[in-house]
């Protein structure tokens, strides 16, 4: 068996947002908010073999690129509850829509989100494959 081998990192952001989850049977069906920890994480299977970013997947700075439009425009001291679109915009609610923002932007090499609305709770989306 042959395995190829890849890299993965990630680059680590931070939002303070507000939402609610109406159909939670608890205090979350309330307005509250968190300071969310976001990590997005991009493998590829080869490292680039020349210019400035010899020896990287990416420049970490260009996935900041990519992030803060949405940090900026649709997270950061926001309500999720409308920015994103999502009726009830749960960890995992938000993981999927940042991941899928970041795809239509062609973000390369993106495999996974993860999101965590506390020091303790945390939600990742990874886009499943049709094989």
């Amino acid at each position: 068996m042959n395995l190829k081998s890849s890299w993965t990192i990630y680059k680590e952001f931070r939002f303070e947002a507000a939402h609610k989850l109406p159909h939670h049977k608890g205090k979350c069906s309330r307005l509250h908010g968190h300071s969310w920890v976001g990590r997005v994480y991009i493998t590829q299977n080869n490292l680039h073999d020349e210019g400035s970013q010899k020896g990287m997947v990416m420049d970490f700075g260009d996935i900041n690129n990519y992030l803060n439009p949405l940090i900026e425009n649709f997270l950061d001291h926001y309500y999720l509850n409308e920015t994103t679109g999502l009726e009830s915009p749960t960890s995992e609610a938000v993981a999927q829509w940042i991941f899928e923002q970041l795809e239509k932007a062609k973000l390369p090499g993106l495999t996974m989100v993860e999101v965590k609305e506390t020091c303790t709770s945390s939600a990742s989306y990874v886009k499943g494959s049709n094989s």
